[in-house]
């Protein structure tokens, strides 16, 4: 068993017209992630699915995103982006997934997820857009379900952050993120939501005792990457779609 990650699938089954085919290096990206998830991945793995999932409105409209992932191996765990408008409580949506028979699919909001001897935690998050002021509202808002979702962990267990927006970008950082991974002891946290040219500017690397990862699909080549357990972090964790 092992746990993968990958974030921004942008799955247009369900919203054909809002496919990102359009993007340079999205070519046929439906078919590369399913091929690229199959070879990888078992049944018997988790996936953490980081935000932009689905481009439908309402729950009922991403049926078709839904049961392609739930089609595919592994148990994934699911987290809310920017985009994923469809996105309701939890309660609602495990009631959703029950009643369409998609067994696969969880959600990771304000709890935390115990696999592989690592408790997987994580949030939306929040980003300076162009250089804008923050919004403290939200801001703190996220922090508090940061919290939540670390607090969730079972002690004794190694906690992994897994974020949509990246904590660190531009030169500009969220203090009050990186100052809860610390509290909590994270030193590893996954992010995603960067595309395109705004790759140049993601932060890949140790930033201030902590390992941060861009898994964004185009960047990963829509190849989900692994999630090394406890004692295995010397494996390759880089994230860099160079060397997937």
């Amino acid at each position: 068993m092992a746990i993968f990650t990958i974030a921004d699938l942008h799955l247009p089954l369900s919203v054909p017209e809002k496919t990102m085919e359009v993007f340079p290096g999205w070519t046929n990206y439906v078919q590369r992630l399913e091929e690229n998830w199959r070879r990888l991945i078992a049944p018997e793995d988790t996936v953490v699915v980081g935000g932009d999932i689905s481009w439908a409105m309402q729950l009922e409209r991403g049926e078709a995103d839904f049961r392609f992932l739930d089609s595919l191996p592994g148990r994934k765990l699911l987290m809310k982006g920017n985009h994923d408008y469809w996105w309701s409580t939890r309660k609602k949506m495990e009631a959703f997934f029950a009643s369409r028979g998609l067994t696969t699919l969880e959600i990771l909001h304000n709890n935390a997820v115990e696999a592989e001897g690592l408790a997987l935690c994580g949030s939306r998050g929040w980003i300076f857009e162009n250089g804008a002021a923050a919004d403290q509202l939200v801001i703190d808002r996220e922090a508090g379900r940061i919290r939540m979702s670390l607090e969730g962990a079972r002690k004794g267990l190694e906690p992994v952050l897994f974020l949509h927006y990246p904590p660190v970008y531009c030169g500009q950082q969220i203090p009050a993120y990186l100052n809860l991974m610390k509290e909590f002891g994270v030193r590893r946290c996954y992010y995603g939501h960067l595309h395109g040219p705004s790759v140049a500017n993601a932060y890949v690397g140790d930033f201030q005792g902590i390992a941060l990862r861009l898994v964004s699909a185009d960047y990963l080549r829509f190849c989900p990457i692994p999630v090394p357990a406890p004692g295995e972090s010397g494996k390759n964790t880089s994230g860099n779609a160079q060397n997937q």
